[in-house]
């Protein structure tokens, strides 16, 4: 399944890494999202826009395969998350996703080095790799002069940037990003997105890109508006 506003030169070129096909998902009364169908290209980065409460977060949730939809389906690749056990999406989201969050949600208790290291260990990587890795995508971002701090001594530019680290280290197939410069200035925000798309199509990483912000999602290659938990609209 495709996604038709998706460029044809695109769409011939790449093929999807991740769809959603008529998800569904409420919350009591209220519709996050009606039969939303989407597709996410390899290697591309896709906008999902829309004001507060139109289901962006939600959708995002559905297609990481951490929030169960109530109808429809998501896959990666060849695999349908919504016939996976939890563990096993677990483990799928460990190897092949990546995240960044508003507020970067580093671990306050761990330095810089240890928190982008997180994702290596966790996959059973030994420490002295792990964290050779983090050091040197830290240097790579920028901050490796934020490898021995904790979060609350890095400014937030600073702990974004590690956030993205976080995201890149495993080098997922898909990353995804909620609102990533939400909470920094717009001196800032450039320079993280800079470094997020950089380093995405550096590596052939997809990304989806949830945010509200128009500058941010400039930097998209498609941009679809959801309103009301529906698609309202798409531009190449």
């Amino acid at each position: 399944m495709g996604d038709p506003s998706a460029p044809l030169g695109r769409r011939s070129r790449a093929a999807p890494i991740l769809e959603a096909r008529g998800l569904r998902k409420s919350f009591g009364p209220t519709v996050a999202l009606a039969e939303v169908s989407l597709s996410l290209l390899e290697g591309e980065i896709l906008g999902i826009l829309g004001p507060s409460g139109s289901g962006k977060s939600t959708l995002l949730l559905c297609l990481a395969g951490i929030l169960p939809p109530d109808g429809g389906d998501v896959w990666f690749r060849d695999r349908s998350l919504c016939s996976l056990s939890d563990a096993a999406r677990s483990s799928l989201r460990r190897r092949e996703f990546g995240f960044v969050f508003q507020l970067g949600q580093l671990l306050p208790e761990l330095t810089g080095e240890e928190n982008v290291a997180l994702p290596l260990l966790l996959g059973g990587a030994g420490r002295r790799k792990a964290r050779s890795s983090a050091r040197a995508l830290l240097e790579e971002l920028g901050v490796l002069d934020v490898a021995d701090k904790r979060p609350g001594e890095m400014s937030a530019g600073q702990g974004q940037r590690v956030a993205v680290a976080r995201a890149l280290v495993g080098q997922p197939a898909v990353i995804f990003a909620d609102e990533p410069t939400g909470a920094l200035d717009s001196r800032n925000a450039r320079q993280v997105m800079d470094l997020l798309v950089g380093a995405a199509h550096a590596r052939g990483t997809a990304i989806l890109l949830v945010t509200h912000d128009g500058d941010v999602a400039s930097r998209a290659d498609r941009r679809i508006l959801l309103r009301d938990g529906r698609i309202a609209g798409g531009e190449a």
